[in-house]
């Protein structure tokens, strides 16, 4: 979905459409994995994208500009080589064989050309399509045609690998469609770029003007790179759980429970960045760019680079948060705590060092504290490294530092021995008495669908991610009425941290509610059937009521 004020109206009208039920059974057999075989993205890609700041108003000079830019900054060499021109590129006419055309008064040199340009300056060549019968801009008609990749996939992708694309960005933008059915329809763009020979980082939006479907799953099957919310924009807080428009707290809190799927050639994409446009304040642009970078995210800036300021460069060039990101081992940063202020990341590296954010989602500053032994790290000394003022320190243990509101401070720890990486708590919910799993019913993500228990496979609907006490699955959390009694049915609801939707693990297997600190996760009426319902009831300990994680 495309930023543009005047079509904010017709997004809410949009979103309001009723979308087809996703069951379990569609998300059972997804087609076989083929995206990660493709040699490219085993580290987040980095570059530039035209959307952000210039929208349908681009052009070849633009593009050269920008690429020259790069080039002259240093930013080309710290990594920053995929120019990826978005949405508006293209002539609204196929040609006279169907094939794909560039604008002709934007791009009177050619696609081709264009490429051959970035190429001849150590860059790479990005495009913009989509998989249906129109791309954002046109389904918005803030640009005329009909030129999605819908029955030209194949096509398509042999005309991008001939301009020498190196990287595609392909956005859903339609209301309609299953998850089963945009996994299938991805899929197909997969396959072709494959069968070009060329290498091609496939990079997809399944949430434009859709539900929010890029959490539901893991997307590492079907692409590189997939996108984990709706578009980003040049704020800190939107107050979104996952809609339009997304601030950068907003992204954090969908993306940060979605380690566990990040791996050399797959991951999480929280959007392009904002850093350098405004609207937020430099220590906000710096938490936004450091959470970016800890959580493996592809780092793609979004600002105009030729009246970019020495304060925007020097955070886009922070070679020590780039060296985080780029680290080989490809893992993004999992959460160790968070208290709702407080929050710690830490993202082991390949050498055995541990990137540790601590960042202070407060409002005023704040101290932010763990420990090496909470990040993996075993031993009695350490040497910490401040990513921002290259200070180093030592410590026996202690990894804390006064952190500003919206701040984050990024140390890399090294030293001591890796006793136990941290690793993503994603886990299955398992029934003491049934020996079956808590569901989420046919695998909806519509707020108040049910809980039931049901045979335990490795499906999204059954995946929960511990967040301090909130339970998260399919993008939102476990969740019961704020009038919850005995028999009340557990539900998902979108996140939004009160007492109802917390969770409390006891000592005896049982899961106890916040607001209802009396009544437990139960399967009612002791039963053992697929389909039970998943209910509150007064805490007893019996066996229907024990969970274990698994």
């Amino acid at each position: 979905m495309r930023t543009r004020k005047r079509w904010f109206a017709a997004v809410l009208g949009v979103l309001a459409l009723t979308l087809a039920t996703v069951t379990t059974e569609a998300v059972v057999t997804p087609r076989p994995a083929q995206a990660l075989d493709n040699g490219v993205a085993r580290t987040p890609p980095m570059g530039w994208n035209t959307w952000n700041t210039f929208g349908c108003n681009i052009n070849e000079t633009l593009i050269r500009q920008m690429a020259d830019t790069i080039v002259s900054t240093g930013l080309r060499d710290l990594g920053y080589k995929y120019v990826v021109v978005d949405d508006c590129w293209f002539n609204p006419n196929r040609d006279g064989q169907g094939n794909l055309q560039g604008d002709p008064q934007r791009f009177p040199s050619g696609m081709r050309a264009l490429g051959d340009y970035l190429h001849a300056r150590g860059l790479l060549f990005g495009i913009y399509q989509g998989p249906l019968d129109q791309t954002c801009a046109q389904y918005f008609d803030s640009y005329p045609g009909s030129t999605g990749s819908l029955n030209h996939e194949y096509q398509d992708a042999r005309q991008f690998a001939a301009w020498g694309v190196d990287y595609l960005k392909y956005d859903w933008c339609s209301p309609t469609g299953s998850i089963s059915e945009q996994v299938s329809r991805l899929s197909i763009m997969r396959d072709a770029l494959k069968a070009t020979g060329r290498p091609i980082v496939y990079s997809i939006n399944s949430n434009s003007i859709h539900s929010k479907t890029g959490p539901q799953r893991n997307w590492s099957d079907v692409a590189n790179l997939w996108r984990t919310t709706e578009d980003i924009t040049n704020a800190w807080d939107t107050g979104q759980t996952n809609g339009y428009p997304m601030g950068i707290q907003n992204i954090v809190n969908v993306t940060v429970p979605m380690a566990g799927y990040a791996a050399p050639g797959g991951f999480n994409d929280p959007d392009m960045m904002e850093v350098g446009r405004g609207g937020m304040t430099d220590t906000e642009m710096r938490s936004h760019f450091a959470l970016w970078a800890v959580m493996a995210s592809p780092l793609m800036m979004g600002n105009d680079l030729r009246s970019a300021s020495s304060g925007t460069l020097d955070i886009l060039k922070n070679a020590n948060l780039i060296a985080i990101n780029q680290d080989t081992l490809g893992k993004q940063a999992v959460q160790v705590s968070n208290d709702g202020t407080r929050r710690v990341l830490a993202k082991p590296l390949a050498n055995g060092d541990v990137a540790v954010a601590l960042f202070n989602q407060g409002s005023s500053t704040t101290t932010v504290s763990t420990t090496a032994a909470a990040i993996g790290k075993g031993g009695s000394s350490f040497t910490l490294k401040d990513a921002w003022t290259n200070a180093t320190s030592t410590s026996t243990g202690t990894i804390s530092a006064s952190v500003p509101a919206h701040g984050t401070v990024v140390y890399r720890v090294s030293g001591g021995s890796i006793v136990d990486p941290p690793t993503p708590t994603t886990f299955r919910l398992r029934s003491a008495s049934a020996g079956r799993c808590v569901d989420v019913d046919r695998g909806t993500s519509t707020n108040g669908t049910g809980t039931l228990i049901w045979d335990c496979h490795t499906n999204a609907n059954q995946q929960f991610t511990q967040d301090g006490q909130t339970l998260k699955v399919l993008g939102k959390c476990l969740d019961v009425p704020l009038t919850a009694v005995n028999g009340t049915r557990v539900q998902i609801w979108d996140c939004n941290g009160g007492t109802n939707q917390q969770w409390t693990f006891n000592s005896n297997g049982t899961v106890s509610n916040g607001r209802f600190p009396s009544l437990c996760l139960d399967v009612n009426g002791g039963a053992s059937a697929n389909g039970t319902p998943v209910i509150l009831w007064s805490c007893h300990g019996g066996t229907n009521q024990r969970w274990s994680k698994s």
